[in-house]
């Protein structure tokens, strides 16, 4: 008496497979008619997600995505419901493959009565065990913080501007990147290698002709202030002679790869060609494959973004990755590859962590993953994968980083102007913008799409971007601080503008604004041609940064949104 409702949870039912298999399971729960559903990992769609079906199976889409693709890259079984009764987190602790289905209420529905809203999980396999969360969004980030590990915060340095390319010819194209940067007077944390830079696209190799001496221009770059980070596969060549995949063999008994039902090696097809698969969620694996991070630090790279560990495999498996009777280690309890699927990734990233914290002790490792699972953030973040070169892919990466964030995994980023195609000078300098207030702050793009550059775009882009970059460097003590909090208390550096109000109905509504921290309110524009905009403000005094007009909320108003930059309020 005298509570609220947050969550009734109704009888799950069970069911075995003809033929026989693991036993699935299907649980139903409903929430008031007000509330609105967030989280599921990263989702392109949200960040409120609306009626439908969501896949739970990390899933590499194929080269680009944009808001109708799903599931994509990184998938967790963990919602975020807010309503007027309150805010609650609740996490399906199971990996195996399955979905989730939602529907949100209506007020009023059918002779005045409302209908809730409801969610209803269905897994192929494996325990019912659900872990609930209540409080304010605040609260409930901490305690899920509790339950999952507290985020690992990125080097300083980590959190300054960066740019990746598929595609550098060679060392002496990433000295004129580099150069161009330093010539135009603007700021330059990091440079990305891509799997171009290897030898024949094999794992911690080195192409001998287009990066000769590779640990000289690494300490050459980093003397100029710019840190290198290489990519990581984890398919390995299976390629006989060769050092890794020789080295793989003799791990253990059995050998560190994945295999089938039968006790043979499962070869997919990856960028080198016919590949064998790691088997991360073998202890004795994952501490191989970690002193493999020496020769990485030692090439001279300061961190490394993991790729392709969905895991993904070009052979026809029955969708892009292995087959799912292969069979996983998984811990010593055994069992196959839908059980372990989901968590391949998240594995993958403990195994790299523990890999450059044993080899530099010193330094904080700097990791970021395309894929992983409900716990990522105690290795490191993620980014948005290939989303598409579009005013979509432009609103689909601040859904991305507002999902991924409300799921615990606080520093995350899209490739900034796409991965495919050519935007226009408009789109790249809108996605410029939005970047340099998101915690990774990254231009990235495919091998055949246009550069990245902020000079390929024009004279008056370069000049607004330089603004954007000579902002972000002003922001970092303030980024950092954000990384430290998040750390303490699992607070996303980017959060919903509902964040300190979860009962404005209003602010739940609002998906194309956020809150940076505590202090600022950031309004990117997401559309063409846009040069005001309406920004709905929470409640409090609110300055304009631009014109030092003060305004208060809660409430909404229009702001000037010119191309030289986007509304920014400071609390």
């Amino acid at each position: 008496p005298g509570g609220v409702l947050l969550r009734r949870e109704l009888p799950p039912r069970w069911w075995e497979p003809v033929g026989g298999g693991p036993v699935r399971w299907v649980q139903r729960s409903e929430v008031p008619a007000d509330a609105r559903f967030f989280g599921l990992g990263g989702r392109a769609g949200g960040p409120r997600l609306r009626d439908g079906v969501y896949g739970l199976w990390n899933t590499d889409p194929g080269g680009r995505f944009g808001p109708g693709d799903d599931p994509l890259y990184l998938t967790m079984p963990v919602q975020v419901v807010v309503s007027d009764a309150g805010t609650h987190l609740a996490f399906h602790d199971n990996s195996w493959a399955g979905r989730v289905a939602l529907r949100e209420g209506e007020e009023g529905a059918g002779s005045g009565h409302d209908r809730p809203g409801t969610c209803e999980v269905r897994m192929e396999g494996g325990p019912l065990r659900c872990w609930v969360v209540t409080g304010t969004p605040a609260r409930v980030l901490r305690g899920w913080t509790a339950l999952t590990g507290a985020p690992v915060a990125p080097p300083s340095w980590a959190l300054g501007p960066q740019h990746a390319r598929w595609g550098f010819g060679g060392a002496e194209e990433v000295r004129r990147v580099v150069g161009g940067y330093r010539e135009r007077g603007l700021p330059l944390s990091v440079l990305h290698l891509d799997i171009d830079h290897y030898d024949g696209h094999r794992v911690f190799t080195v192409d001998p002709e287009r990066f000769p001496g590779l640990p000289a221009l690494a300490k050459e770059l980093r003397a100029d202030g710019v840190r290198l980070v290489s990519i990581v596969d984890p398919a390995v060549k299976a390629e006989p002679g060769g050092a890794v995949f020789e080295a793989g063999r003799a791990v253990g008994a059995r050998g560190a790869y994945v295999r089938d039902a039968r006790g043979r090696v499962v070869v997919g097809e990856v960028w080198p060609g016919a590949c064998v698969y790691p088997d991360f969620t073998d202890p004795l694996v994952r501490d191989w494959w970690g002193s493999l991070y020496e020769e990485r630090l030692a090439q001279g790279f300061s961190g490394v973004w993991h790729d392709m560990n969905e895991p993904v495999s070009f052979a026809a498996f029955g969708d892009p990755s292995l087959p799912r009777s292969a069979r996983h280690v998984l811990e010593g309890a055994g069992g196959d590859h839908r059980e372990a699927h989901n968590v391949y990734a998240l594995a993958m990233a403990r195994a790299g962590y523990e890999g450059l914290l044993r080899w530099r002790p010193e330094e904080r490792p700097f990791l970021f993953s395309r894929s992983g699972w409900a716990g990522m953030q105690r290795y490191g973040g993620t980014w948005s994968g290939d989303v598409s070169t579009g005013w979509p892919g432009l609103r689909a990466s601040l859904s991305l980083v507002l999902g991924l964030g409300l799921c615990g995994v606080p520093y995350s980023g899209p490739d900034v102007g796409g991965f495919d195609g050519f935007p226009s000078p408009e789109l790249y300098l809108r996605w410029f913008q939005l970047g340099a207030y998101l915690p990774l702050f990254r231009t990235h793009a495919a091998i055949d799409a246009g550069r990245r550059e902020p000079w390929e775009f024009g004279p008056e882009v370069l000049e607004h971007a330089r603004a954007a970059l000579v902002e972000r460097e002003r922001l970092h003590p303030y980024f950092v601080s954000l990384s430290q909090v998040a750390r303490l208390t699992g607070a996303p550096y980017v959060r919903p503008v509902w964040w300190g109000a979860p009962g404005d109905r209003a602010l739940r509504e609002c998906e194309d604004a956020f809150l940076l921290g505590d202090a600022l309110l950031v309004a990117p524009v997401l559309e063409p041609g846009v040069r005001r905009r309406a920004v709905r403000l929470p409640r409090g005094w609110w300055y304009d940064t631009a014109t030092g007009r003060a305004y208060e909320g809660p409430g909404q108003v229009l702001l000037d949104a010119p191309l030289s930059g986007v509304p920014v309020l400071a609390r």
